[in-house]
């Protein structure tokens, strides 16, 4: 069962929300993240992008550029841009985009619950990135950034949501860069809290949507202090790091499109005959075409665009992994004629986020760096609780959720 605790949340005042909050670390590379605080001063991102107080090409993983963002946190605290609340509080944070609003419950996710399989993964995760955020939860004694969770959906959940919503939220503001907004309220009644806390205790499980490497350097750091206090009762803060939770039902994964520098050798005629082995090939002409429906996708190549269908038997609807639209063009186009066996390492291929739509495909086709895209139809959320629940992992660069939580609305500490 799924436990949850709320907490002490470090929070800008309200008049400096939108000075303060800003995207996740890993959406943006460092000269973005400079340009964006250029002349703000209370920036999140000199915390969790801390290299850019640095000269321009500061490697982000030096040891100074660490212990700078822990520098800058305890001046934003001392300067009182962030400020600990005096209770134990759950929060409501709603994100809407296109008019649609998405509701998630700010909690306390419990670090054994990552470690036990409660709290399940879709993805793998890389050492190397799981290190960087460990060094940056370690130095700052805190989760700076929230993790993205999906919930079984919950209608008592959704009936003590709907009482605070109803309320003057504590934020409200639409992003400059994105236009989403993000909206903010304090669930701080004690009865609300508990119930909360009691509706958690009874879901098999809650669910990483976005936000891996982040999850588990979470629960590793503290699981890490839970090792080297020699007093560990498991009732400590840092048995417990900061989540996001949406109700399933509420949650939109939209596409990620792969994009290929060569054909392998091949003509385009040659490419076309060869996917016409696995796929019903159709021309669709210079229009943008988008998959209309699972096992449908759309290729663009040479200018055109064609409409690929997996013919019946090369794909398993009973394989949570094998019926993935994901799995079949990694196997049967990026695989077996592309020879691209590694999606993780393969300098070849790239990989672009659907809210960037399809004629991102297209410019980077026309532009010569890229020879041939490959648009995919989105995965579901019950196709991603399905395969967390029988123990699966899906293969790379799966699933895209927007919008992205916006980091420095909430802050954890661990003690």
């Amino acid at each position: 069962m799924a436990v949850v605790k709320p907490f002490k949340g470090i929070r800008p005042p309200k008049a400096l929300i939108e000075e303060v909050a800003s995207r996740p670390y890993d959406v943006l590379n460092s000269e973005e993240a400079r340009a964006e605080a250029a002349g703000n001063e209370k920036s999140l991102y000199h915390i969790i992008k801390p290299e850019i107080d640095f000269p321009v090409g500061t490697d982000e993983h030096d040891p100074a550029v660490y212990l700078k963002a822990a520098e800058n946190f305890k001046l934003f605290q001392e300067k009182g841009w962030l400020v600990q609340d005096k209770q134990e509080c759950y929060y409501v944070y709603a994100q809407t985009m296109n008019g649609k609003t998405q509701y998630g419950l700010v909690v306390g996710a419990y670090v054994p619950d990552y470690m036990n399989g409660v709290i399940k993964k879709h993805e793998l995760t890389r050492r190397d990135k799981e290190e960087d955020r460990m060094k940056h939860v370690r130095v700052n004694n805190a989760n700076i950034e929230p993790v993205f969770f999906a919930y079984p959906d919950n209608a008592e959940l959704d009936q003590i949501v709907a009482k605070y919503t109803a309320r003057e939220p504590e934020y409200d503001f639409v992003a400059k860069l994105d236009g989403f907004g993000h909206t903010f309220w304090i669930i701080d009644e004690a009865q609300d809290i508990a119930r909360i806390t009691e509706l958690f205790a009874a879901m098999p499980a809650l669910y990483i949507a976005d936000g891996h490497h982040r999850s588990a350097a979470a629960a590793l750091v503290g699981a890490e202090k839970a090792k080297q206090n020699p007093n560990h009762k498991g009732d400590e803060e840092y048995n417990y790091f900061m989540a996001v939770c949406f109700p399933a039902n509420q949650l939109t994964i939209i596409d990620y499109n792969r994009v290929v520098k060569d054909l392998n050798g091949l003509t385009e005629e040659q490419f076309l005959a060869a996917l016409g082995r696995h796929f019903t090939v159709e021309p669709k002409g210079e229009a943008i075409y988008k998959p209309a429906a699972l096992h449908n996708f759309s290729l663009y190549l040479g200018g055109k665009w064609y409409s690929l269908t997996a013919k019946p038997g090369t794909y398993d609807d009973q394989d949570p992994i094998g019926v993935l639209d994901v799995t079949i063009s990694s196997n049967l186009i990026l695989d077996e004629i592309l020879g691209i066996k590694d999606l993780r390492s393969d300098k070849r291929i790239d990989f672009v986020g659907g809210i960037r739509g399809l004629g991102e495909l297209k410019r980077r086709v026309d532009s010569g760096e890229m020879k041939v895209a490959l648009a995919l139809y989105p995965v579901t959320m019950k196709q991603l609780m399905d395969i967390a629940d029988t123990g699966n992992i899906m293969p790379p660069k799966t699933t895209w959720f927007e919008p992205k939580l916006r980091s420095g609305l909430v802050i954890h500490k661990l003690d």
